[in-house]
């Protein structure tokens, strides 16, 4: 049996790399397939909604993100009943002290399981976004409630993700309130304790916030992106930018992504997993790159942006799209030896979240 820990020596010799971009249309098909009245399911059975596996704040507070970007730049009619459908499911799962709850079963039951600070840092980056770019002032003002609510929050956080996220709902949030001095604060706490991380781990052969690469890598500089942006501090700029350029020599091979699989990580002194590749990796290095070419305007990173996109499409592993332009709606994965059949909801919204980061940027 082959193993999933490969190094850069066992990568395809050729790889598909296209000659030039190509958007397909917003297709919100699968979207509404996976919707109900309550929320956005979390799994599939291919392209059946997984009623068995219920629902996730994770899943639902990025897809509001997506209908946000997609009401932003298309004015899609049919977004709008979606996000009133995720903001719903949110303020839902919000607890009395803020906090959220994170998974709902398809009873509509809570399942008391401790929460994520994962899914609160997700959440409050959608609502930074909603705050920022809503479509009206009552669904806003519902986002700062929502928002304020929670804030306190980001005080207490373990979770590098969970910072990272946060980080960058509260300096969209700041830039629409530039006088809440308390929410201005919390920037530089959170980025600094990033910024620590980074220096407690980082040598001269591995510059990173933590002793493995995982997950969502490409969040952890985002959040010092946006710091920056807001701050202006030249430390958040410099460390995120080497720690794009250490994740790059990780993560591209024959300018080609391979995200970090999950089978494995990559750690530091050992081996590379090449799978299972995740659209979520995808989606953190597009905004990622998005936020990077926004701030210096580098069109190297512009450059890294399109490559990561490409990803979904084919220039990938196994040279096969993960989109399905019939469907509308994006597989789970990439396996070693095919991708993965399931249009899961995380997947779906990591390939539209990345598909407007993309036609926003490259529209401008």
């Amino acid at each position: 049996m082959r193993s999933h820990l490969q190094t850069a020596e066992t990568f395809p010799e050729k790889a598909f790399v296209p000659d030039e971009l190509v958007l397909p249309a917003f297709n919100p098909a699968h979207l509404l397939n996976m919707t109900d009245s309550t929320g956005m399911i979390q799994h599939a059975l291919r392209i059946t909604p997984n009623r068995k596996e219920g629902y996730c704040t994770d899943d639902n507070a990025r897809a509001l993100m997506l209908t946000v970007l997609a009401w932003k730049q298309g004015r899609y009619p049919e977004v709008l009943r979606l996000m009133s459908i995720y903001l719903s499911f949110i303020h839902y799962m919000q607890m009395e002290d803020g906090y959220f709850h994170n998974f709902l079963r398809y009873d509509k039951q809570i399942v008391y399981d401790g929460s994520s600070e994962d899914a609160y840092g997700r959440t409050l980056m959608t609502l930074g976004y909603l705050v920022e770019y809503g479509p009206s002032p009552l669904m806003i003002r519902t986002a700062e409630d929502l928002f304020l609510k929670a804030a306190a929050h980001m005080d207490k956080l373990q979770s590098l993700r969970g910072m990272a996220n946060s980080l960058v709902g509260l300096c969209l949030f700041v830039r629409s309130h530039t006088g809440d001095q308390e929410q201005l604060s919390r920037i530089s706490l959170l980025a600094d304790q990033l910024i620590d991380e980074y220096n407690r781990y980082s040598d001269d052969k591995w510059c990173w916030f933590e002793e493995v690469l995982t997950y969502d890598n490409g969040i952890l500089p985002l959040g010092l992106l946006h710091a920056y942006s807001i701050t202006r501090q030249e430390n958040y700029l410099h460390t995120a930018l080497e720690a794009i350029s250490f994740l790059e020599s990780k993560v591209f091979h024959d300018e080609v992504l391979y995200p970090v699989g999950n089978n494995g990580w990559a750690s530091k002194g050992g081996s590379t997993a090449l799978f299972d590749q995740q659209p979520l990796d995808a989606m953190a290095m597009v905004l990622c790159y998005q936020q990077a070419f926004h701030v210096t305007g580098d069109t190297r990173h512009l450059h890294r942006l399109t490559q990561s996109w490409q990803w979904f499409m084919g220039a990938n592993a196994l040279q096969q799209p993960l989109y399905d332009d019939i469907t509308g709606g994006c597989a789970d994965g990439l396996q070693p030896d095919r991708v993965n059949e399931n249009q899961g909801a995380e997947s779906t919204i990591a390939f539209w979240i990345s598909y407007f980061a993309v036609a926003e940027t490259l529209n401008k």
